[in-house]
């Protein structure tokens, strides 16, 4: 098992967000971009799952997966700046980038209450790119060497991957959206 060093933080062990009172609807709207930045990425991890799920099951053929891949609204934008992996990687690497350098500093400046919460956050990114990097390096593994037991190793990492990410996202918005509307963030 590949992931059996890593120490993975426990759900139940996250910090409650404050209850912010007086949120308008106006507010919450703001707050929502970043659900909907969620949801783009939730919506690519569902296909890239699907497709590994088909894969596995040998439903599909490799140039079947290539094609519908290459279909992914994901794949089309970003072409022409280089490969999924590596593009979703940096999407979600920027994504982090913007919220712990801009997004969390503030709201830690503008609610105390929620440093706990943004100190959560951040450490959770931490893992979310160490199973990047690791994800990357299976897939270039399995270029390389396109059997069973490396094709397992990547998917192990990708549901790895994919089950903090949803996590940390649902977590995430029940965490802050309300706050970086209240507080003006976004």
């Amino acid at each position: 098992m590949l992931l059996k060093d890593i120490q993975f933080l426990d759900d139940s062990t996250r910090p409650p967000a404050p209850l912010i009172e007086g949120v308008t609807e106006d507010q919450r709207a703001s707050g929502n971009h970043l659900r909907d930045i969620h949801d783009y990425l939730r919506d690519h991890l569902a296909t890239l799952g699907k497709l590994i799920e088909r894969a596995s099951a040998g439903e599909v053929d490799p140039t079947a997966v290539r094609d519908q891949v290459e279909s992914m609204a994901l794949v089309t934008n970003y072409r022409r700046f280089g490969n999924i992996c590596g593009q979703y990687c940096q999407l979600i690497h920027k994504h982090h980038t913007i919220e712990d350098r801009a997004l969390f500093p503030a709201l830690s400046r503008r609610s105390p209450a929620l440093k706990a919460v943004v100190e959560r956050l951040e450490a959770e990114h931490e893992h979310v790119h160490l199973l990047i990097e690791m994800l990357v390096t299976a897939i270039i593994d399995l270029n390389e060497h396109a059997d069973r037991q490396h094709f397992e190793n990547a998917v192990e990492i990708f549901r790895a991957l994919e089950k903090l990410l949803l996590s940390h996202f649902r977590y995430e918005e029940d965490a802050i959206i309300d706050a970086l509307g209240f507080y003006g963030i976004l």
